[in-house]
This record gives structure tokens, sequence and C-alpha cells, in this order.
């Protein structure tokens, strides 16, 4: 097994527990935010609703990080699970062709990271989280891309 392989690996066991980790510190930041403004008083309507207060736009870091740490953590695990007899790239090692079903596993890899990177784009843009709305658009799509790009033992 390939030495990318094997850090893929010990991301996807300990993924979890850095993603829920950031996650915790998100909703510690939104309690000791919660009766500061999350809104501008003044200004323009427009500046006052794209630009958000400091202490909203420190939520939006945390909960970047947080989704940053998720996606992470989703691009491993479906790395580590095609690993196992579906991708054939040198780095990741060879288990051996699986049987047929897994022949779909790409495509469908691929339609869930671009699907759950736009949805969680647009939540995050309906929200106002700006920084958290373009990590989600830089990493998930950009992710996709490059699992798309592996050869498998069916093409």
């Amino acid at each position: 097994m390939g030495l990318g392989i094997v850090l893929f690996g010990l991301f996807f066991l300990a993924g979890w527990a850095v993603a829920l980790a950031a996650l915790v510190r998100a909703v510690v930041t939104l309690v000791r935010i919660r009766s500061l403004d999350w809104v501008r008083d003044r200004g323009h309507p427009a500046v006052r609703l794209l630009l958000p207060t400091p202490a909203y736009l420190r939520l939006d870091r945390a909960l970047a990080v947080s989704a940053l740490a998720a996606d992470l953590w989703l691009v491993s695990a479906v790395v580590v699970f095609g690993a196992d007899g579906v991708f054939t790239e040198d780095w990741m090692g060879s288990s051996g062709m699986m049987d047929p079903t897994g022949q779909a596993y790409q495509a469908a890899a691929v339609s869930v990271l671009r699907t759950v990177g736009w949805w969680t784009f647009a939540v995050a843009a309906l929200c106002r989280c700006w920084v958290t709305a373009g990590v989600q658009l830089g990493v998930l799509p950009l992710a996709a891309w490059w699992i798309g790009s592996f050869d498998t033992y069916y093409t």
C-alpha cells in the first residue's frame, strides 16, 4: 500500500473527530456572540446586508473551519473506499479489482461531492456566511474533479 493512501486512511479515521471539534468550536462561538449585533445598524441597506459585523464574521470563520474539516473527511472517505478495488492510481497500491458493482462508484462519488458542495454553498450564501460559501465553492467541486480524474479498473 502506498504512503498516500495510508495518510488518507489516517485522516479518514481521525477526520470525524476533527470535524466534530470544529463544529463544537462553531457552536461555542455562536453562544458567545448571540447577544451581539449580527447586522450593521448604519449605512446603505445593501452594505448592511452584505458586510457582516465582526461578531458574525467570527461565526462565519468558525463555520468555514468546520466545513473544511468535514469536506476533507468526505473526500478522504471517497478515496479510502475507492482504493479498495476501484481506483488504480500508482500511489494507492493495488488491492485487485472488485466485483462489477463498483463500476458506478467513481461517477456516484463525483456526483455526491458536487451536490454536497453546491447545496452547502447555497445554504452558506443564503445565511450570509461568505467565508464558508467560498470554502464550499473552492473545495468540493475541485475534489470532485480530482476524484473524476482517477484511473479505474473500468476505464
